[in-house]
């Protein structure tokens, strides 16, 4: 519950927010003020209500002040996240503090004023139930109503600092208005916190995106940076912290099948057990076949297989695969295999990234396959989608899983992708599938670009789709140009001169 970093001499309480306590190398600094601001939306109310949340669930009470809105509209908005205080008020968990100004009632302030009442209040909370936690929602309403500024911050001060002598932690929300300006409206930071954390929900490219920064975190150390977090329903506020990515998944030489002979011989003899591989193409070259193949190879033997699909619906799913001899349905009621089809404008990237990482835990796959990461680029600006790459394969890595992802090229006969950009470096393999113009007839290439750890047949080679699948057949001889999109036919005579300087050496 309360970790003593002795590197810094900083007691800590664990909030239990899935990823701040990692930013935050361990927590809020146990018995201190903490200031919450962001702008209207950045979901500064929702991490109020959780830090007494995860403290209720270890056994600590907490009290929460509300200044802005009444408790019946903090139970009511707090209920879709399956957090019943009114429960927790019923087992003495949860306090409130109401200072919400009453409706159709405009306060009147006359002569000499101060916050005493409201502090002993709020102690009187605190000792009555041996409160730990305590909220403040938000400091900015009490500047609205309130005239005297700097009188105002001075009773804040009074009570940081006598939450302080209580030996409970705190946080305090306040409004920002501006994502990257000044750190509160009515500069309150100096007065109540010794550490600050900023939430931002920022518009980029017409797409809205949290993250959040520990700003300042006085006499010990945290994270630095802003770091992606988004909101569950059901469960809250879900930090995303890349820099807990660590490079210390282990390695194996087992080899795994891709559902294709001829393309586990250019492989060398299959992909690794915990490869992450990408099949890039232009639409129509084969890559829903690759993924239909890579999992009936893992069916096959005996592993559980998990697709999410973001183009395509189950029943066009299951009709792709039966046409190939691929019985995708029966799998499933077998418990073989695990098809998730969602469409990707139906929520933000991250909790994309959090749904598929919760189903990946539930079902405990051997494979894994996304079919495709370039429909779930356009959900998301490049920074966002790179450090959902970075986070999906990592976690994939971790679990010991083998990934294979598809990418769509933008030009029908290949080139490259923005997908493939953030994702080509942290791959094991790439496969490339091309379209080839021979004699007025579009054929398909296939080559494997990259094998880490493995030597891989070089060739491109001419494959085809039947009934039964892909069947990859010889190499192109009289074509040059497939990988760049640009293929050109070379006469026999030419391809057979090239050929003789190069066994000569020249």
């Amino acid at each position: 519950m309360v970790q003593n970093l002795e590197l810094d001499g900083i007691e800590k309480l664990e909030t239990g927010i899935p990823g701040f306590d990692f930013l935050s190398e361990g927590g809020l600094p146990l018995g201190r003020a903490t200031l919450i601001s962001g702008t209207a939306g950045s979901s500064k109310t929702v991490f109020a209500c959780q830090f007494l949340v995860e403290g209720i669930k270890k056994g600590e009470a907490g009290v929460f002040v509300t200044f802005e809105e009444p408790p019946q509209a903090i139970r009511r908005n707090m209920r879709g996240f399956g957090w019943d205080i009114s429960q927790w008020e019923e087992d003495r968990k949860w306090t409130f503090v109401d200072a919400s100004p009453q409706p159709g009632i405009q306060p009147l302030v006359s002569g000499q004023y101060d916050l005493s009442a409201l502090l002993a209040r709020i102690e009187f909370a605190i000792r009555k139930h041996n409160a730990k936690r305590v909220s403040m929602d938000s400091l900015g309403a009490i500047f609205s109503h309130l005239a005297d500024s700097a009188q105002v911050r001075s009773d804040l001060f009074v009570i940081a600092s006598a939450l302080r002598d209580l030996g409970v932690t705190s946080v305090m929300t306040a409004e920002r208005t501006d994502e990257y300006g000044e750190i509160s409206r009515y500069g309150v930071e100096e007065f109540v916190a010794d550490n600050v954390v900023i939430l931002r929900n920022v518009l980029s490219d017409e797409k809205r995106r949290r993250t959040i920064e520990i700003l300042k975190y006085r006499g010990t150390n945290h994270q630095k940076g802003e770091y992606p977090f988004t909101i569950i329903p059901g469960q809250g506020m879900v930090i995303i912290p890349l820099s807990a990515i660590e490079l210390e998944q282990s390695s194996s030489d087992i080899r795994i099948t891709s559902g294709s002979h001829e393309l586990d011989k250019m492989c060398g003899g299959g992909f690794f057990r915990d490869s992450v591989i990408l099949v890039s193409g232009a639409t129509g070259t084969g890559k829903t076949l690759m993924v239909t193949e890579f999992m009936a190879g893992g069916v096959q033997s005996g592993e559980r297989c998990l697709v999410f699909a973001f183009e395509e619906s189950r029943e066009q799913l299951y009709r792709n695969a039966i046409g190939w001899g691929v019985n995708f349905a029966q799998m499933e009621k077998e418990g073989q295999l695990k098809v998730v089809c969602r469409y990707p404008e139906t929520t933000g990237l991250e909790n994309h990234l959090i749904n598929m990482k919760n189903t990946i835990e539930e079902f405990k796959p051997n494979r894994v396959a996304v079919d495709s990461l370039s429909a779930l680029e356009r959900v998301s600006n490049l920074k966002g989608f790179r450090e959902f790459i970075i986070g999906l394969t990592s976690f994939i890595k971790q679990q010991e899983i083998g990934g294979l992802f598809t990418s769509t090229t933008p030009n029908l006969m290949g080139g490259s992708s923005i997908t493939e950009g953030h994702i080509s470096t942290i791959t094991d393999s790439i496969i490339l599938l091309r379209y080839v113009e021979m004699y007025g007839e579009m054929r398909r290439g296939i080559t494997v670009l990259k094998m880490r750890g493995s030597m891989h047949d070089k060739d491109i080679k001419e494959f085809s789709i039947d009934g039964k699948g892909m069947h990859i057949g010889k190499p192109f001889r009289n074509v040059t140009g497939i990988i760049s999109g640009t293929p050109m036919y070379i006469a026999q005579t030419e391809v057979d001169r090239l050929s003789s300087l190069f066994e000569n050496g020249v």
